[in-house]
């Protein structure tokens, strides 16, 4: 009798924690529910407090936590190096890390993450994660485009420093004005460059028409051509090759607005040539 009632017991206690988890779940569901109505009208604040109910109440709910990171993202104000504004960013990022120990693949999480680092001039941490992304989706053009965008950045900018330095015009070539410094320029830029250059030439591949890619592939060639210091024949043909993408993108960009439908869906018709 008293192994009976033993069991009875444990039998009722199981009962009454399955019955508090699937409350805790549906209550989770609801707050998921709730948070997604209020981000939709903008009300993050709101939206942020229920989504973190529903991963209080249910950890394994997915959906909440990937709406709680993109409620923290939108909080977050690229350019404001304030401590608030950073918590914001760094909650974020929390959250989509939490989403990618469940699910290591989830593309929303690692571009959310590559994203905000790169908003937060995190470069490095920025790249690690689009490549992930083109990891996770080989096909999408776009973190290919984002490696090349931020290897143009980390390109530039001491380019123009060293320029600045130097006193140097816009258009001066840096062989003409001290070979040392360019020397020192080519050996910390060159490596960026080439990446950049193959990671457009990638995301062209994927997306012919990307003329955003495009426009990008004359800058990176015009930093190319920065940097051949004691080829004066190659700094020329790569000032060529960006004035050739120029080109392209202005062309692009025509075909483009061309193929927009005028007011009422109506494509215009081409003047007779």
């Amino acid at each position: 009798m008293k192994t009976t009632h033993r069991l009875l017991v444990a039998f009722a206690a199981a009962l009454a924690l399955l019955a508090s988890t699937g409350c805790s779940k549906l209550q989770a569901r609801d707050h998921l529910n709730k948070g997604v109505q209020a981000y939709k009208n903008a009300k993050y604040e709101l939206a942020i407090d229920h989504f973190q109910q529903a991963v209080s109440l249910d950890p394994s709910l997915i959906n909440a936590r990937l709406y709680l990171a993109t409620a923290f993202a939108q909080q977050y104000i690229p350019g404001a190096d304030t401590p608030d504004n950073n918590k914001y960013g760094d909650q974020a990022i929390e959250q989509y890390k939490i989403v990618l120990e469940k699910d290591p693949k989830n593309i929303n999480s690692i571009k959310g993450i590559a994203y905000l680092y790169l908003q937060m001039k995190k470069f490095e941490l920025a790249k690690e994660f689009y490549k992930k992304a083109s990891e996770a989706d080989p096909n999408d053009p776009e973190p290919y485009y984002s490696v090349a965008v931020i290897d143009w950045t980390q390109t530039y900018q001491p380019r123009q420093e060293a320029r600045a330095k130097l006193g140097m015009k816009p258009d001066d070539s840096l062989p003409a004005k001290d070979k040392k410094v360019c020397a020192e320029v080519k050996e910390k830029n060159t490596a960026n460059v080439q990446e950049g250059i193959d990671n457009l030439n990638k995301a062209l591949q994927l997306r012919p028409d990307y003329d955003d890619a495009m426009a990008y592939m004359n800058l990176m060639y015009r930093e190319r051509a920065d940097i051949q210091c004691d080829d004066k024949d190659a700094h020329a043909a790569d000032l060529k090759t960006a004035d050739e993408w120029v080109d392209k993108t202005m062309a692009t960009k025509k075909a483009k607005a061309e193929k927009t439908p005028a007011a009422g869906g109506i494509v215009m018709d081409q003047p007779a040539k």
